[in-house]
């Protein structure tokens, strides 16, 4: 049986590389990727949290529920709606080329829509840092 900290560093591990991944995606100007993999670091610590937390990890992709129910956890969640709702909205069309017209209004992300969502999985991988020291 694998130990609640040894699960919850496995998912550390795979939020740290789709963190590097948005990172270096961004810097090659893939920046559908880099917006996907931003959302998929954050999904991925917020789970890592969850099982810190001694709770089930949920079958949910939205940072948003995640978010929300950290927050009953640690209100600190609760000062990142902003960002969670800048990464939700890149989960499903950042995907795939046939994705819900008009999910994104303006068509695909841009290097700024790249860099926000970079910034945005940063700032909350710094909060999940400090609230694990």
């Amino acid at each position: 049986m694998v130990k609640k900290l040894d699960f919850a560093k496995r998912w550390i591990v795979f939020a740290k590389e789709d963190l590097k991944v948005s990172k270096l995606a961004l810097k090659e100007g893939i920046y559908n990727a880099a917006c996907f993999h931003a959302q998929q670091a954050v999904e991925k610590i917020f789970k890592s949290l969850f099982v810190k937390n001694g709770k089930t990890v949920p079958k949910v992709h939205s940072l948003e529920k995640l978010r929300t129910d950290l927050g009953k956890v640690n209100a600190v969640w609760n000062n990142f709606e902003k960002e969670t709702r800048l990464l939700d909205k890149f989960y499903v069309p950042t995907r795939y080329p046939d994705a819900l017209p008009g999910s994104l209004p303006d068509g695909l992300p841009n290097n700024k829509d790249a860099r926000l969502a970079v910034d945005a999985a940063e700032e909350i991988f710094k909060a999940a840092k400090n609230k694990s020291e």
